[in-house]
């Protein structure tokens, strides 16, 4: 079995020369200045915090680095605006080319469209013409 002991602080049992005695000295409910200290980290950027890790990588290969990622950035950016410029060519010439070719192209479709619609009825009306020619031609003859 366990056998609980209290054991008194001396803090609290000695007598302080130059301090009052109150009873707010010794509230628990706040919060202690350790605690205020360690919740509140210090505010440090993320750029300051890279900074902070130039220490830790060697001159040598900062400077390897350094030039991959200017060497890098470059053909990227070059890249970039050689497709902005390629695209800008290809759409204005598809507008310029492109749309009056489609225009054109949708007013011979019309044309062929009217074209077809003309012989089907010269052709209907050639079907209807020749019976009637030949009822009256049988009219026409005595019997």
């Amino acid at each position: 079995m366990v056998k609980l002991e209290e054991v008194p602080d001396e803090e609290f049992t000695t007598e302080h020369p130059n301090v009052i005695d109150d009873a707010d000295d010794w509230d628990t409910d706040s919060d202690s200045d350790i605690e205020s200290a360690v919740s509140d980290p210090p505010e440090e950027t993320l750029s300051e915090r890279l900074a902070a890790l130039q220490d830790i990588i060697p001159p040598s290969q900062r400077r390897f680095l350094t030039s991959t990622y200017s060497s890098a950035s470059g053909w990227l950016k070059s890249g970039v605006l050689t497709t902005g410029k390629a695209l800008w060519v290809l759409s204005t010439s598809a507008l310029l080319l492109g749309v009056p070719w489609a225009l054109a192209y949708a007013e011979e479709q019309q044309m062929v469209e009217m074209e077809r619609e003309m012989k089907l009825q010269q052709s209907a009306n050639d079907v209807l013409t020749p019976s009637a020619q030949t009822g009256q031609q049988q009219a026409r003859t005595p019997l």
